[in-house]
């Protein structure tokens, strides 16, 4: 955010209007005279974006509806105060002289505790006009009603509850498709509730632009892990009893290693994998630091075991 502090102090006296706020409306057009209570005033309870428009910019009618759109997702705790520059040109002048940059449109100003609190010039797509919202709500201590939603889902998620997780990632793509952090969430619930032909289905599903989001990436190695991990924990005490005999049989532990994954026990996966790497940098072209990356994407880089387990590995790797 860039704060724009000082001249806007003393607006009401230079546009001198009555500061008393008006309809708490969430997208109106705004003038002179209600500058003052719907965006100066108003913003001192709840964000206010400004849209400078007019009727002749192209890229206005692109982005107008981007805002509204926007404006709508934010359920109320955005309000967006749209202003023909045309029907308004003493106000523009009054803003121009106190700092505001009005050389082109469409202009769009952010407004909170009656400061300007942000701005940005030209037709933004979607993505960034919702991550300049984000950031403004998160600068006045809130969010989009769908990063609570998210929240709420991912603790379903680590809670054990994936039905609940999974409806609710559901419910933040009907809103947000291209919310990379929904999809990744909802293919891992799928994955817990061991429907992964459904996972399968939504990973198709995600869009191209998304594919090496950080989440679908390690929800895409999670997934693939279950497939290996299912197939490998039917054999598990057969692997267990090779290495009783064999403590040097590699393909042995590698396979222990992924069914220990699947059943969820992290520690004792990495440890298996990095005791390959140990005795046997290079055995099987590498294959035990290849799948204990593989686990860390699966896991994500803030798992402690993740953590953990890479310093070990990083450890072995330049002793």
């Amino acid at each position: 955010m860039r704060p724009i502090r000082g001249k806007l102090d003393t607006m009401d006296t230079i546009i001198g209007q009555d500061p008393t706020p008006g309809a708490a409306a969430t997208i109106m057009d705004g003038d002179q005279k209600n500058f003052m209570a719907e965006v100066i005033e108003a913003s001192r309870t709840i964000p206010v974006l400004v849209d400078f428009w007019a009727t002749w910019c192209g890229p206005c009618k692109t982005l107008t509806p981007t805002l509204e759109k926007v404006t709508k997702a934010a359920g109320g705790r955005i309000k967006l105060v749209k202003i023909d520059v045309d029907a308004n040109r003493g106000l523009v002048q009054q803003l121009a002289q106190m700092g505001l940059p009005m050389q082109s449109i469409p202009t769009v100003v952010a407004f909170w505790q009656g400061q300007i609190a942000d701005l940005f010039q030209g037709a933004l797509p979607e993505s960034e006009v919702k991550r300049f919202v984000e950031t403004l709500l998160k600068n006045a201590g809130g969010s989009m009603p769908t990063a609570d939603v998210l929240a709420e889902a991912k603790a379903a998620l680590e809670q054990d509850d994936a039905q609940q997780a999974a409806e609710l990632f559901s419910s933040v793509l009907a809103e947000e498709p291209e919310n990379g952090d929904a999809w990744g969430g909802l293919i891992r619930a799928l994955i817990a509730l061991g429907q992964e032909e459904q996972a399968l289905d939504a990973l198709a599903q995600v869009p191209e632009k998304l594919a090496e989001h950080a989440e679908i990436s390690g929800a895409r190695s999670a997934l693939m892990l279950a497939k290996e991990g299912r197939e490998a924990a039917g054999q598990l005490a057969a692997y267990e009893a090779r290495l009783a005999v064999d403590p040097a049989d590699h393909e042995a532990r590698y396979e222990l290693a992924t069914a220990l994954n699947a059943m969820d026990q992290r520690e004792q996966a990495a440890d298996a994998l990095l005791d390959i790497v140990k005795r046997a940098r290079t055995w099987n072209e590498g294959a035990a630091r290849v799948q204990l990356l593989k686990f860390f994407e699966s896991w994500g880089s803030d798992d402690p075991v993740t953590q953990t387990a890479r310093r070990r590995l990083s450890a072995i790797l330049f002793s």
